[in-house]
């Protein structure tokens, strides 16, 4: 794959896939003090850079491939690339989606298909539906449209940061590209290769998926014991081999971003910039933070990379956020059983700018005493070390949960 199959991609699907917008972020620039700009694929059509792959490919099959219809595994995205471009070239497709997939999701991919496409839900990751659309294309024919290890889908995606350049009217220091299967990095690896072989790429995981760093610890795509699926556009078991291939040639730097750090982002996005973004979107920026080794000043640009966040979501996103900037705490707390016990705790342990989120017994078998859960949003995290030290001096009996714990699986 070259530079020269991105510029036919981007060739191919000119009239139907729009540039997305380039916009420079004052906030990001204030904050990091950098010249940022974001790469708003959160606008396209689909609302994100995936139907730049799918389209790509479909487009460049034959006539008897395509009335053999097509099959595809995706978290959303790619489904929505998929149905979008099938639904405007004619061809019938069939959709995988993990249960984890959220409804909005699925609804859009539904509604880009129509007649045209069949959803799928199975399995719990996105790996457990690229093993089923494997297996469907093997015994019926379809062809198989991969969200990433395919160099049409590469070359597609690859497309994005070809636009980054022609709308910046200049050279960035660095493009900061989110990163699950490889498919936009290897893109984006490609296209600079040999267009602008100076410009850096950092490439942005999810912690709890950080599979291409994996990779290419191991030398090759191997599979994570364990996937945390939060960040569902990028939560990867395994790379794919084409991927792989372009990342372990080019070696560029990785991030692995905490999700409770995407989530702080993903909040900023909304709250400051009026932009919806998936857990996904918010993986470039939210690398910002890391010890990147940039100068003051340099220009870079994120890519936003999708904005299909479902507002479901939107209680969990605050609590994960609330707890890993130290906001947010919980413990056990043994009640003696009278009148007036929560009240006592309210008032020897909280702070002014404090406040109790969650009480809940956890058992009442014992007459004198009860367990209860309680949750504690702090106005500030510095508020937490008075805190402890006045549950040490109080008469209950206190142990915090701690986010290790099995327990705050079930909270958070």
């Amino acid at each position: 794959m070259s530079a020269a199959d991105v510029t036919e991609a981007a060739a191919r699907f000119a009239d139907v896939i729009q540039p997305s917008p380039l916009q420079r972020n004052e906030r990001l620039s204030q904050r990091h003090d950098l010249d940022v700009w974001l790469k708003r694929e959160d606008l396209n059509t689909v609302r994100s850079y995936k139907g730049r792959g799918a389209y790509n490919l479909i487009a460049s099959l034959s006539e008897e491939e395509r009335s053999r219809g097509v099959v595809c595994a995706s978290a959303g995205n790619h489904g929505q690339g998929v149905a979008f471009a099938c639904a405007a070239l004619g061809v019938s497709a069939r959709v995988y989606l993990p249960r984890t997939t959220p409804r909005q999701k699925r609804d859009r991919v539904a509604r880009f298909g129509g007649q045209y496409v069949q959803i799928v839900v199975e399995g719990e990751t996105y790996d457990d539906c690229a093993a089923a659309a494997r297996e469907h294309a093997e015994h019926t024919g379809a062809v198989l449209i991969p969200a990433f290890d395919d160099p049409r889908t590469i070359a597609g995606q690859g497309t994005v940061v070809k636009e980054i350049i022609e709308q910046l009217g200049r050279v960035p220091d660095v493009v900061v590209v989110p990163v699950g299967g490889g498919g936009l990095l290897a893109g984006t690896l490609t296209w600079l290769r040999e267009t602008h072989p100076e410009v850096r790429v950092i490439g942005a995981e999810p912690q709890g998926a950080a599979s291409m760093a994996r990779a290419l610890a191991e030398g090759r795509p191997v599979p994570l014991e364990h996937v945390d699926p939060f960040v569902d556009g990028a939560a990867v078991r395994q790379v794919g081999r084409h991927t792989f291939a372009v990342a372990a040639q080019q070696r560029p730097r990785l991030v692995a971003v905490p999700e409770g750090r995407i989530c702080v982002e993903m909040l900023d996005l909304y709250q400051s910039d009026g932009i919806i973004a998936e857990p996904a979107g918010a993986l470039a920026s939210a690398a910002l933070v890391a010890d990147l080794g940039l100068p003051a000043g340099a220009t870079v640009v994120c890519i936003l990379s999708g904005g299909n966040n479902d507002v479901s979501r939107y209680n969990e996103i605050v609590e994960r956020a609330l707890v890993f900037e130290g906001r947010k705490h919980y413990f056990l707390v043994e009640f003696p059983q009278e009148p007036g016990a929560l009240r006592r705790f309210l008032d020897d342990i909280l702070g002014p700018d404090d406040d109790i989120t969650l009480f809940e017994y956890v058992k009442r078998n014992n007459r004198e005493t009860g367990p209860a859960l309680v949750g504690v949003e702090l106005g500030a995290p510095e508020n937490l070390e008075p805190m402890l030290k006045r549950m040490d001096a109080a008469p209950h009996r206190i142990e915090q949960v701690s986010p290790d714990s099995p327990l705050f699986t079930f909270l958070v």
